[in-house]
């Protein structure tokens, strides 16, 4: 079971909630807005899973996704508003181990 996990999402109100109720299920969780903040953490404290939202302000995350991937094999879920089967299709086949619409 990963205990810690990296969350990237641009919505501030979306992301703490997220961080919230995974921080209450014991993970530890950090919680970026972007695709820099996320480099810079992961460079300092690793993650077990990165749930990752694809439209990001800067670097996408599709993007992202695909530097994930290059860098290491920790397990990737993109969540995101976009939910049309080509927008599941082009995450996984980027690099997300799975794609869940908001």
């Amino acid at each position: 079971m990963p205990r810690r996990i990296a969350i990237v999402e641009d919505g501030a109100a979306i992301r703490a909630n997220y961080a919230e109720a995974l921080a209450r299920q014991g993970y530890e969780v950090a919680a970026v807005n972007d695709g820099t903040a996320m480099e810079l953490h992961l460079a300092q404290q690793p993650a077990d899973l990165v749930i990752l939202d694809l439209m990001l302000p800067g670097e996408d995350g599709l993007t992202l996704a695909r530097k994930l991937r290059t860098q290491g094999a920790q397990p990737i879920i993109m969540l995101s508003a976009r939910g049309e089967d080509i927008d599941r299709i082009i995450g996984l086949e980027v690099g997300a181990d799975d794609y869940l619409t908001k």
